[in-house]
């Protein structure tokens, strides 16, 4: 991967970045994604926020050998204290767990004035984006779903309007976990990530199964059914 050619999971993101955008990229790393958009002319510049001095280095040097140090700015900061209110219209963040994703936008919620875009590529715990985004007002508009080099992952788009739009055709809670475009379309690596995380499901049920049942044991299982339903109706 390099500037020129982002991978797979890059390019979706970036292209779910609107054209013409102000951007600040948030963990990013060697700054690839800010250099390629602002590069092809996609937006007309960028900030790019790294918290840990080795990447922070690692995007400045970019950048500057890039030729964009006019164009992309490189900040040292924790999240989104990196920009001020109104000075980005687009914020992407990605590679990271859900949780932490929800935990950047939750304690940089100031920071998100002017914003009109949101795109979150989350790792793992792709409901608690979404549950974050319907909790402060944000419209998931699109999602998608790549594999890549044996790993799935997840890109959420999202705007400020009606939260509960895309789920109202729905039940809340498959829509959160699932994701409501993604539950509708059920593309091949949609179909994969849920059959092996129902695969998952049935071993730990067959574990508890022959555990001491206690309290916790039981409010597990009763947990782990539910997960297995849901799934197994996902995937018709």
């Amino acid at each position: 991967m390099n500037v020129e050619r982002l991978s797979n999971r890059l390019e979706a993101v970036a292209n779910h970045i609107p054209e013409g955008a102000s951007l600040a990229d948030i963990g990013s790393d060697h700054a690839y994604l800010p250099c390629h958009v602002v590069r092809k002319g996609r937006v007309p510049k960028a900030v790019a926020g790294e918290v840990a001095e080795g990447p922070f280095q690692s995007a400045l040097a970019q950048v500057e050998s890039e030729g964009l140090t006019g164009l992309i700015d490189v900040r040292k900061g924790d999240g989104l204290d990196v920009v001020s209110p109104g000075e980005v219209k687009c914020i992407t963040i990605a590679g990271m767990g859900g949780a932490l994703i929800s935990s950047i936008l939750e304690q940089g919620k100031t920071k998100l004035e002017g914003v009109e875009r949101l795109v979150l590529q989350p790792n793992v715990g792709s409901f608690a984006v979404r549950r974050w985004l319907i909790e402060n007002g944000w419209e998931l508009i699109k999602e998608e779903i790549i594999k890549e080099d044996g790993k799935i992952y997840e890109i959420l788009a999202a705007e400020k309007g009606d939260p509960l739009a895309p789920y109202k055709s729905g039940r809340l809670e498959e829509g959160i976990l699932f994701g409501p475009f993604l539950l509708k379309e059920k593309p091949g690596a949609f179909i994969e990530k849920w059959s092996q995380e129902l695969n998952n499901w049935q071993r730990i049920l067959k574990q508890l199964e022959g555990a001491v049942q206690n309290e916790e044991t039981v409010n597990r299982k009763h947990e782990i059914k539910k997960k297995i339903k849901m799934a197994e109706e996902a995937l018709i």
